[in-house]
């Protein structure tokens, strides 16, 4: 039975327990060039956080392969990027993130003389699949918010979350990361502004009961006049109605998506992806122009809007509909 590599063995923690700063000891047997490369790749070059933390975990991962492999930095081939890819126990966009740290990686010790070619350069990537994301219907997302109850601040709390995921199309990470500040009007008109993945930052304009919902939660949770560096969603006291000090995070905002969804008696394998779904689906479906709407959900190519089309699948299940066997 073929063996599976997955992150979680004993030497890629070891590698992980290293400083952050410090190249993994499979790059610095390959030399000085090597180690330096390493440094300016991930110190010089990278400059969004997140983006560091995930190539420095692939790259500390196929490290720690390539040592149970016995397979030097400067030996590694094309074939053995692609057997790593394919023993990697993680879904396919997880798979891509690790190609894509090799491939910039090896560009690095390639114009730092340390390799003569990128091994990872050639590697095809797994093709996209469909978004697969469970929508939810229009009618079922305004059962879901007129559900609530709204006689306390925990529900007026849900109401602009769920408000906010429906009503912007946000990523429910960008939402977990609004504080105080990021509510604010210009010129006449409310916005919530947006701290992306890569480091973008986006301005949504707010519709009036979405303004209304957060308007209400901020005056009853006493925010409306509180610190702007204060989180904007906060989680709650066990079973109290009382609001602490500390952020929801984007697994809070999931967790609580899914009691809502069993409340109001729908589906709890939604999730706030789903809702997203839903926003960019209905808005094409209403003949919205698709770059607006690829601007609404901050994607930086159309093709990735177009995933969240599911019109030409309802006119497929229309025609099998149809067929009178």
């Amino acid at each position: 039975m073929e063996q599976r590599w997955l992150p979680a063995t004993t030497a890629t923690r070891e590698l992980a327990a290293q400083r952050a700063s410090e190249a993994p000891a499979w790059i610095s047997q390959a030399g000085d060039a090597a180690r330096f490369a390493f440094e300016e790749f991930f110190y010089g070059r990278i400059r969004n956080s997140h983006t560091r933390k995930a190539y420095l975990h692939a790259l500390r991962v196929f490290s720690a392969w390539c040592t149970t492999q016995e397979i030097d930095l400067v030996q590694v081939t094309p074939g053995q990027v692609g057997r790593y890819l394919d023993s990697l126990a993680v879904a396919v966009p997880t798979r891509k993130v690790h190609l894509s740290a090799l491939r910039r990686f090896f560009d690095e010790l390639v114009l730092r003389h340390v390799l003569i070619l990128n091994p990872a350069l050639s590697v095809r990537a797994e093709q996209p699949v469909e978004e697969r994301t469970p929508e939810i219907g229009v009618g079922q997302a305004r059962r879901l918010l007129k559900g609530l109850n709204i006689s306390h601040v925990v529900g007026l709390r849900d109401r602009a979350v769920i408000g906010i995921l429906i009503y912007t199309a946000a990523r429910v990470g960008a939402v977990a990361k609004l504080r105080r500040s990021d509510f604010y009007e210009v010129a006449g008109q409310a916005c919530l502004r947006f701290h992306e993945k890569g480091g973008k930052v986006r301005e949504i304009p707010l519709r009036h009961d979405l303004l209304e919902f957060l308007q209400t939660y901020l005056d009853l949770s006493g925010l409306r006049f509180g610190e702007p560096s204060a989180p904007l969603f906060r989680t709650t006291v066990r079973r109290t109605r009382g609001l602490t000090q500390n952020r929801m995070t984007a697994d809070d905002m999931a967790r609580m998506l899914k009691r809502r969804l069993r409340g109001a008696g729908l589906p709890d394998r939604l999730s706030p992806h789903s809702l997203r779904v839903t926003t960019l689906t209905d808005l094409l479906e209403q003949g919205v122009p698709l770059e607006d709407v690829q601007y609404l959900a901050g994607h930086a190519d159309p093709r990735t809007t177009r995933l969240y089309d599911r019109r030409q699948r309802k006119v497929t299940r229309n025609i099998v509909e149809r067929i009178s066997v």
